[in-house]
């Protein structure tokens, strides 16, 4: 319980001292519940800021795996900027890398009241229309997209030599159950995510978290993924 205990006072003592705090995104269970070696960056929501986002870094070590903490009340429009930052700066970083060091988001797990983790690290975040993307892009032939609305609506497109088919929508969050069996009806080798850019980040963990968990290892999600207005 150490590793638990001290992250979580250091984040207590954090918010108090900077009067401010993070609403962390909440997940069901967590595949990853320790990180050890850590360094922590916060992106605050904050209406006296231009985009309503704080980004503090400052205790951030290179060699370190980071837990990113971000309120989960801000829009992916929001977060994404400052996550692209940090995935530079760690991936540009010509002294003091490791390789091994990875990054995770922070969240509350349910399940066991404590601390869960999500690994981002090799996360390419973009932009792109998902009515217009080609499979040249992706060295794919074939492939299915999936299109999370801002309203939290999922839109399943087969896509076959750029020939494009809507084959399922649905509030599939709201029943994973069914969203497995679609994805399993889909036969896809490889699945790219696209997020409506207003989608909150807690919607968009929702996402992740569903393919993080070892019960749906078997479906292969692209490590790009697309934003769209």
């Amino acid at each position: 319980m150490k590793p638990y205990f001290c992250l979580i006072l250091c984040f207590i003592l954090f918010t108090c001292n900077n009067e401010r705090s993070v609403l962390l995104p909440e997940i069901q269970s967590a595949t990853t519940a320790e990180v050890l070696d850590v360094s922590a960056a916060y992106i605050f929501y904050d209406e006296t800021q231009e985009d309503s986002t704080l980004l503090n870094r400052k205790n951030l070590i290179s060699t370190t795996n980071w837990l990113v903490n971000v309120d989960k009340r801000l829009s992916l429009r929001q977060v994404i900027p400052h996550l692209k930052f940090l995935l530079n700066k760690k991936r540009n970083a010509k002294m003091h890398k490791n390789e091994n060091a990875k990054n995770y988001f922070t969240c509350n797990n349910l399940e066991t009241n404590t601390l869960g983790f999500i690994e981002f690290t090799k996360v390419n975040y973009k932009k792109e229309n998902p009515d217009f993307i080609e499979s040249s892009k992706n060295n794919l032939d074939q492939y299915l997209i999936l299109k999370i609305k801002e309203d939290k609506t999922i839109i399943l497109i087969k896509v076959v030599q750029d020939i494009k088919t809507e084959i399922a929508e649905g509030p599939f969050l709201n029943n994973l159950t069914e969203f497995k069996s679609e994805l399993l009806a889909a036969e896809e080798d490889e699945i790219i995510l696209f997020f409506d850019e207003d989608l909150s980040f807690q919607d968009y963990i929702d996402v992740k978290h569903f393919f993080s968990l070892p019960a749906n290892n078997q479906f292969k999600v692209s490590e790009n993924e697309y934003l769209f207005p």
